[in-house]
């Protein structure tokens, strides 16, 4: 099994929900984790639970990024932070991947620092997986955009390099042969979109190696045309903040409703299973994390709000990920591209 380095102090509830959400992982498989942060308060946290002690290591870190610190100013200064020594130790190879909850610029800046790049990647690409509707029996009911935070702007070679990227990790992970892949637009038509995202779209549609659907409206994005969703990071962040509030709205309406209208709790006692399935799919703690596409090795970011449940299935993903070698299914497919 893998060895996935933890940042214990990243994140809004560290250390206490990671170390948590860690000592459930070691009791149920066998990865090997490595908690990286203050060593006192780690051990101290690992004795109020119960953990199984041959599958969790620590290892010290004096400094942390908090969540509101400037990325850059903060990857460049605290170099003994639990983020810069957690990827420092894949880095070193002592570790397989990286799981974070933290700071989400400084984690990209400190994986595009100290691990290498796949050969032919421009930029790395912050992924995310969302729900949506299934077209057919056996779809992942999770698809996958990127980019979400990484960049900001980019040009058609780096949208290219993210279909091939999300492409062939939808392969791996979610076990799809040949994954559908659009381009987030304002329109169907070949045209729209400015010259990025024409190029992008031109270049796309004669690439043989990617199973390109063209462009995807809004509106499709809970649809089950695309299992992976590309697009530039400003935008791709945007829409999941969106998607993560409108779920957020819908569970809150429900409840206020039921507390209001007698026919209402009726109603809603007949859909309780819809609703329950509305909620399930909109808990990102049951997703753990999203890749950090771009690196040699695995990279996993976790959602800041993250609590036990989420970091625990961040490092299954992690695990999973590397056993199924994504960045090396990454490497190929960008080699043959070209």
């Amino acid at each position: 099994m893998p060895t996935i380095a933890v940042d214990a102090m990243g994140g809004d509830f560290a250390p206490d929900a990671i170390v948590q959400g860690v000592a459930a992982v070691s009791l149920s498989t066998e990865i090997q984790c490595i908690l990286v942060g203050n060593e006192n308060r780690l051990q101290k946290l690992l004795e109020g639970v119960t953990y199984n002690p041959e599958n969790i290591d620590i290892v010290n870190a004096t400094e942390v990024i908090g969540m509101a610190d400037d990325p850059k100013e903060a990857v460049r200064k605290r170099r003994d932070s639990s983020l810069l020594v957690a990827t420092r130790l894949v880095e070193s190879g002592r570790a397989a991947a990286l799981v974070t909850a933290g700071n989400t610029g400084a984690a990209v800046l400190a994986c595009a620092k100290h691990l290498p790049m796949i050969p032919g990647i421009r930029r790395v690409a912050l992924a995310s997986v969302y729900p949506r509707q299934v077209e057919y029996p056996g779809q992942d009911y999770l698809a996958l955009i990127l980019d979400v935070g990484a960049t900001i702007r980019s040009d058609a070679d780096e949208l290219i390099q993210f279909a091939v990227m999300g492409s062939a990790y939808a392969r791996r992970v979610s076990k799809v042969a040949a994954p559908r892949v659009g381009l987030l637009n304002m329109g169907r038509e070949d045209n729209k979109g400015g010259e990025a995202l024409v190029e992008a779209h031109r270049r796309l549609r004669s690439l043989q190696e990617v199973n390109f659907v063209g462009n995807l409206e809004g509106h499709e994005l809970l649809s089950g045309r695309a299992d992976v969703v590309v697009c530039e990071g400003l935008l791709g962040n945007v829409v999941l903040k969106l998607l993560e509030g409108l779920a957020e709205v819908v569970v809150e309406l429900t409840a206020a409703a039921a507390q209001r209208s007698f026919r209402w709790r009726a109603g809603l006692a007949m859909l309780s299973s819809g609703v329950g399935r509305l909620r399930e799919l909109t808990d990102y703690a049951s997703y753990g994390g999203a890749p950090i596409l771009g690196c040699q090795h695995v990279v996993i970011k976790a959602h800041g709000r993250s609590t036990a449940l989420a970091i625990g299935n961040a490092v299954k993903v992690a695990a999973k990920a590397v056993r199924d070698q994504v960045p090396q299914e990454i490497s190929a497919a960008v080699e043959k591209v070209g």
